[in-house]
C-alpha cells in the first residue's frame, strides 16, 4: 500500500487565527483587520519557519511599535484556535489506520504551538509513523527540501507516496519531487480520491 502523508492545519485540524485575539477586540472583523495591518500571516509564516515566539514578537513591534501588542497572548491563546477537528478527516484517519496504511505527516507548524496542538489532540502523537514539523526542523512547505527529509528519515520513495494538503501550492511542491498529490477540499471528497488510487473501496461515500 502507498504511504499516505498527511498536512494536519485545516485537513485535520480547524485553525481559526482571529479568535486568539477576541480578548483585545469588539468584533470579530476588528481583529481580522488588526491582523491584516500587522501582515500577520507572513509574520506566522516565519513562525512555522523556525522563528522563536520572543525573536518573533521583536520583529513584529519593531515594524508595528505598540500596535502588535496583541500578538504577545498568541502562546496562550493559540489552542482556542485550533478547538475544533476538520469534520469526518479523523473518521477517514481511523479507517486508513484499520487498513494498515502507513501514515506519516508533514505540516508547518511553529515548534513553541506544537505542543499545544498535542495536548488537543493526542493522537497525533500515536496515528503516524512520523510527523515533520516545520518549526522543528526549519524547513517549510512547499520547499522541496521538507518532502525530501520525510523520504530521507524513514527510507522512503517519492513514487511510494501519496500527499494530502489544502494549500495547492503544497500540493504542487511535493507533486515536484515525485510525489503524487491530493489537494484538500473536505473529508468525502478526499474518500473518493483515495479510492480512485485503490487506497480505499471505491463504495465508501
Amino acid at each position: 500500500m502507498k504511504n499516505i502523508i498527511f498536512d494536519i492545519g485545516a485537513v485535520l485540524v480547524e485553525w481559526d487565527a482571529p479568535l486568539a485575539f477576541a480578548g483585545h477586540f469588539v468584533t470579530r472583523d476588528e481583529a481580522i483587520a488588526w491582523m491584516d495591518r500587522i501582515g500577520f500571516y507572513d509574520w506566522n509564516y516565519e513562525q512555522d519557519g523556525g522563528r522563536s515566539f520572543a525573536d518573533g514578537l521583536r520583529a513584529a513591534h519593531d515594524q508595528h511599535g505598540d500596535e502588535a501588542a496583541p500578538l504577545a497572548d498568541y502562546l496562550d491563546t493559540f489552542g482556542m484556535t485550533i478547538a475544533h477537528p476538520v469534520p469526518g478527516s479523523w473518521e477517514l484517519l481511523e479507517t486508513l489506520t484499520a487498513a494498515n496504511a502507513p501514515l506519516y505527516a508533514i505540516t508547518n507548524w511553529a515548534a513553541e504551538t506544537w505542543p499545544t496542538a498535542l495536548q488537543i489532540y493526542p493522537r497525533l502523537a500515536t496515528v503516524f509513523r512520523d510527523v515533520v514539523v516545520s518549526g522543528q526542523v526549519g524547513l517549510l512547505k512547499p520547499r522541496p527540501q521538507i518532502y525530501r527529509l520525510l523520504m530521507d528519515r524513514n527510507d522512503l520513495r517519492p513514487e511510494d507516496c501519496i500527499f494530502i494538503d489544502d494549500n495547492k501550492a503544497n500540493v504542487e511542491g511535493a507533486q515536484a519531487v515525485g510525489i503524487d498529490g491530493i489537494h484538500f477540499t473536505g473529508a468525502d471528497q478526499l474518500a473518493l480520491d483515495l479510492a480512485e488510487r485503490g487506497i480505499l473501496p471505491k463504495t465508501r461515500h
